[in-house]
C-alpha cells in the first residue's frame, strides 16, 4: 500500500510539465475549495485546509498518478445534514471514522468491485449530484442567509419564498454573471481559468460599487496546529452511520474519478485498493487540521490530465500552491462575496451534466432508462448512497430479466472440428475472429474488455455478434471502448452479424456509427473474413471460411 520507487520514477520524466499542471489545477481549485467549504457549513477556511492537507496526502499515498483530491460538491451534500445534527466537531469525527473505514476497505481489497457499476447508475448519480449542488447555491445566489428546511430542495424553496418577500437583485446578478463568464469563457478559451477571473472581477466590483453583499469573512493566515480535540469515543456509535455514508461516497467518487483519468490517457492504470488507502489516510489527516472529509474530484482531475500531468508531482504541487494562498493572500480571499462562489458552483453543475450521454442512455433500452431515472430521483430527493444502492439493485433485476427472456434450449449437431486449420491460416495472416456468445451487459462487459484489450500481434479483429443474446448500454459502451483501444494500437475492427434489436442499442450510444460509415460492419462472418484479407498486405485472397476464437 505504501509508495514505491516505481511511483516516483514518473516524477523524473517531465517535472516541468507536472509543475505547470499543478499550478493550473490550483488556480481552478481555489474558488471551488472556498465554495465547497462554505456550502458544507464549516466555512471557506475548512475547504482550503481540506484541499491542502487531503490533497497532499492523497497525492502521495493514492493509487493514481493523475488524481487530484479535495472537497467536492457530492461530499458537501452528505455533510450538510451532519453539520445540522452534530455540529462542526461531529463532521471532523465523521471524517476520521470514514478514513478508518476506507483504510479497512483497502486492506479488504474491495476497490476492484466499483468496475461493476452500470453506466446508467453512474450517469444518474452524477446528474443528481449536479442538481443537488445547484439547489444548495440558491440561498447564496438570492442573498438569503436564513433559509430553513430538512432537505436541500426544501431549503431552496424557502429561500425563493423569502426572496420574493424581500428581493435583492445584486446577489442574483453577480451569481449569474460569474456563471455566464465561466460557461462562455470555457467555450471561447477552454484552457484559461475563467472561474478565477470571474471571482476576482466580482470581488473588485463588490469593493468599489455601492452594493451590500455577504462576504466569506476573515480567514486564518496559517494552517492550524493538528489536534485530536474533536475525538469523542462515546459518539462513535451515533456517528457511525454518517461515517459509513461518507466512506461509501468517498470510495465511489474516487474510484470513478480514477477510472475517468485512466480513460483520458494512454498507459495509465490506477490501483483501486491503493487509491482507497490514500483516500483513507487523507480523511484521517484532514480533520486533524479542521478540514472536512475529502474525495477525489473528477473536474480537477480532468484539468490535471488536460494540462499535461504525468505523475503525482502535479497533484502535490496543487496542494502546495493552495497552501501558499493561505499564507499570503488570506485577507484578499476573505473579501470574496458568497454570491460569486455560488455562481462558480452553478457553472460547475452545468458542466457536470453530459446531456448527450443522458439522452443516449435514455434511448438505449427501457431498463437503462428506468435505472437512470430512479438513480437520479433518489439522489435529488433522498440520499446519494441510497441512490447508488437502488440503482444497482434495479439494474441487476433488469439484467437478470433480460437474460431470463433471452434464454432458450436448442438442439444442435455436434461439431468437433473447431475449424482449427482455418483458424491457423487466419492467425498467420494476423487476422483473428472472436465469436461473442450470450449476454453482453454490465456484469460481464468489463471482463470482455480486459480480454479483448490483450490481443497481440494482430492487424484485424473480427467481432462476430450474431450469437449475442442481449446487450445493454453499459455493454455497448464497453464494446466501443474496446474498439477504440484496439484502433489506437493500429488494429482494424470489423463487426459482423449484428442483430436488429442490438443494432438499435449500438446506434443509440454511437458505437457502430463510425464503423458503418467506414464500411467496417459486415452482414456475416465469411464476408468479414474476405474483407479482412483485403486489408492485410501480402495476404492471399482465398475463399473465406468460418474461423473463430472463443
Amino acid at each position: 500500500m505504501l509508495p514505491s520507487r516505481a511511483d516516483w520514477h514518473a516524477v523524473r520524466r517531465a517535472p516541468r510539465r507536472d509543475l505547470v499542471a499543478g499550478l493550473t489545477v490550483a488556480v481552478v481549485a481555489l474558488p471551488l475549495a472556498l465554495a465547497f467549504g462554505v456550502t458544507s457549513g464549516l466555512g471557506a477556511e475548512a475547504g482550503l485546509i481540506t484541499a491542502v492537507v487531503a490533497g497532499a496526502v492523497a497525492a502521495i499515498f493514492g493509487g493514481s498518478n493523475l488524481q487530484v483530491s479535495g472537497p467536492t460538491g457530492a461530499m458537501t451534500v452528505v455533510l450538510v445534514p451532519v453539520v445540522a445534527q452534530f455540529g462542526a466537531t461531529g463532521v471532523l469525527m465523521v471524517g476520521a471514522l470514514a478514513g478508518l473505514i476506507l483504510v479497512a476497505l483497502a486492506f479488504a481489497r474491495t476497490g476492484r468491485y466499483v468496475r461493476y457499476l452500470p453506466m446508467p447508475v453512474i450517469e444518474g448519480f452524477t446528474a443528481g449530484i449536479a442538481v443537488v449542488i445547484a439547489l444548495q447555491q440558491v440561498p447564496a445566489a438570492l442573498g438569503v442567509t436564513d433559509a430553513q428546511g430538512e432537505r436541500v430542495w426544501a431549503v431552496a424553496a424557502d429561500a425563493v419564498a423569502r426572496f420574493v418577500v424581500h428581493p435583492q437583485p445584486a446577489p442574483v446578478l453577480m451569481a449569474l454573471g460569474v456563471a455566464a463568464v465561466m460557461l462562455l469563457g470555457a467555450r471561447w478559451r477552454p484552457g484559461l481559468p475563467f472561474s478565477l477571473f470571474a471571482v476576482a472581477a466580482a470581488t473588485v466590483l463588490a469593493e468599489f460599487a455601492p452594493i451590500d453583499l455577504v462576504r466569506i469573512g476573515a480567514l486564518p493566515q496559517e494552517l492550524p496546529a493538528p489536534s485530536l480535540g474533536f475525538f469523542d469515543l462515546g459518539a462513535v456509535g451515533v456517528l457511525l452511520p454518517a461515517a459509513l455514508a461518507v466512506a461509501a461516497l468517498a470510495a465511489l467518487e474516487s474510484l470513478l474519478s480514477a477510472t475517468v483519468a485512466d480513460g483520458m490517457t494512454v498507459g495509465q492504470r490506477h490501483d483501486p485498493d491503493r487509491e482507497l488507502f490514500g483516500q483513507g489516510l487523507a480523511n484521517l489527516a484532514s480533520p486533524l487540521f479542521g478540514g472536512i472529509p475529502a474525495t477525489a474530484a473528477i473536474a480537477r482531475t480532468a484539468v490535471n490530465v488536460r494540462a499535461g500531468a504525468v505523475s503525482k508531482l502535479a497533484a502535490l504541487t496543487h496542494a502546495v500552491a493552495l497552501a501558499g494562498v493561505v499564507l499570503v493572500a488570506a485577507p484578499l480571499v476573505g473579501r470574496i462575496p458568497l454570491a460569486a462562489l455560488a455562481g462558480v458552483l452553478l457553472a460547475t453543475t452545468v458542466r457536470m451534466v453530459e446531456a448527450a450521454s443522458l439522452w443516449a442512455l435514455a434511448r438505449a433500452t427501457r431498463g437503462d432508462a428506468l435505472v437512470l431515472m430512479l438513480t437520479f430521483a433518489v439522489t435529488v430527493i433522498w440520499d446519494l448512497v441510497l441512490a447508488v444502492a437502488v440503482g444497482v439493485g434495479v439494474a441487476i433485476v433488469v439484467a437478470l430479466r433480460a437474460v431470463a427472456r433471452s434464454a432458450r434450449v436448442e438442439q444442435v449437431p455436434l461439431d468437433t472440428s473447431e475449424h482449427t486449420a482455418e483458424e491457423q491460416a487466419l492467425l498467420e495472416e494476423h487476422i483473428v475472429a472472436y465469436r461473442l456468445d450470450g449476454p453482453l451487459f454490465f456484469a460481464a462487459a468489463h471482463n470482455f474488455l480486459l480480454r479483448l484489450s490483450d490481443v497481440a500481434d494482430v492487424r484485424v479483429v473480427i467481432l462476430r455478434m450474431s450469437r449475442v443474446t442481449t446487450i445493454d448500454a453499459t455493454g455497448a459502451y464497453v464494446l466501443g471502448d474496446a474498439i477504440r483501444r484496439l484502433q489506437g494500437r493500429g488494429v482494424t475492427v470489423l463487426l459482423s452479424g449484428i442483430l436488429p434489436g442490438h443494432d438499435e442499442v449500438l446506434d443509440a450510444v454511437g458505437v457502430a456509427d463510425q464503423l458503418r460509415r467506414d464500411g467496417l460492419v459486415l452482414p456475416d462472418t465469411p464476408a468479414a473474413i474476405a474483407y479482412a484479407r483485403t486489408l492485410v498486405p501480402g495476404t492471399p485472397k482465398q475463399a473465406a471460411g468460418h474461423g473463430s476464437r472463443a
